[in-house]
């Protein structure tokens, strides 16, 4: 009886634990790109350190812009990854926000910095494409709707390729096996480094990541990034390419106890995602500098215990 006593207490205590858990959403990209496997790792880590006090759900998306405009319709502890650059445009009713009201961006909060965006042209070895020129008359699938495919788009029409490339929208989730199968050239994709289907890809085909000089870098107004040579198989030379900083936000429904939590849990984790993987080791409090949304109260809490340098504009 005192055993079937201990058990019913253990279960109840378990569902009260489950029912106190806040549950947070944390909405980041496509499951095929790097930036899905770091919302995973975050969400487990961040559960992990707070004793599941906070309960993450990951959901998949087709890419910042949908991030942030479902701030619009959410509520409770919708959580979310984009490029700074983004949250300007929504604010400002620019650009695909433009038909927006831009007060339902004004609630958006910032907490932590993600690793950066970098773009990957990459091209199958025996296309005899070396540099962004000698993609004329070639294929280049660039994907639907993200980040990555718009920026591959804008970089063709700026280094003047605009009528000289097949540029394909297809889902990226199939542009390694497009490449092994000679169906395309090359694909286009955005994602920290090293991104997993460009490792898939260097893997299983003989690759090339372009190069970009440094006036082509200047044109795209991105900042400039050296992949180190060695970081995927066979490629055996730095590759400059360009950048954009990504951070997690989240919106003023959310308490200060939770967002405290959320954004303490993560730096204290920080250790234990980078040895799950080489790309969380870029980021330091350093880069709090590249948000320009204010901070929310429960990260600024965190951040002012730890005496971390913050700027002025997001506090």
């Amino acid at each position: 009886m005192k055993i079937k006593a201990l058990t019913i207490a253990l279960i109840a205590s378990t569902l009260v634990s489950n029912l106190s858990a806040q549950r947070v959403t944390l909405k980041a990209a496509k499951s095929s790109s790097s930036y899905y496997q770091m919302a995973v790792q975050v969400g487990e880590n961040i559960a992990k350190a707070t004793n599941k006090e906070l309960s993450i759900t990951i959901e998949e998306s087709q890419g910042s812009v949908q991030n942030v405009k479902e701030v619009r319709k959410r509520v409770g502890n919708y959580v979310f990854t984009t490029p700074p650059v983004l949250l300007k445009l929504a604010k400002t009713n620019k650009a695909m926000f433009k038909t927006d009201n831009s007060k339902d961006y004004e609630k958006v909060r910032a907490l932590f910095p993600m690793p950066y965006l970098t773009m990957h042209i990459v091209v199958r070895k025996d296309s005899n494409i070396n540099s962004f020129e000698d993609l004329k008359g070639k294929s280049l699938l660039v994907g639907k709707g993200s980040f990555g495919a718009r920026e591959a788009k804008k970089y063709i029409k700026l280094f003047g390729l605009r009528e000289d490339v097949k540029l394909i929208n297809a889902e990226l989730s199939g542009a390694v096996a497009a490449l092994k199968n000679g169906q395309i050239d090359g694909f286009a994709t955005s994602g920290s480094y090293p991104a997993p289907n460009v490792i898939e890809a260097a893997a299983s085909a003989n690759i090339k990541i372009l190069n970009m000089s440094d006036e082509q870098i200047a044109l795209t107004k991105r900042d400039k990034i050296v992949i180190p040579a060695k970081t995927y198989a066979n490629i055996d030379e730095d590759i400059k390419t360009t950048t954009l900083p990504v951070g997690v936000y989240t919106t003023t429904n959310m308490s200060e106890d939770t967002a405290y939590k959320f954004t303490k849990a993560f730096w204290e984790s920080k250790k234990a995602l980078e040895k799950q993987n080489i790309w969380w080791k870029a980021i330091s409090f350093e880069n709090l500098s590249m948000f320009s949304t204010k901070l929310h109260k429960g990260a600024l809490k965190y951040y002012k215990e730890v005496n971390a340098n913050i700027p002025e504009g997001i506090k």
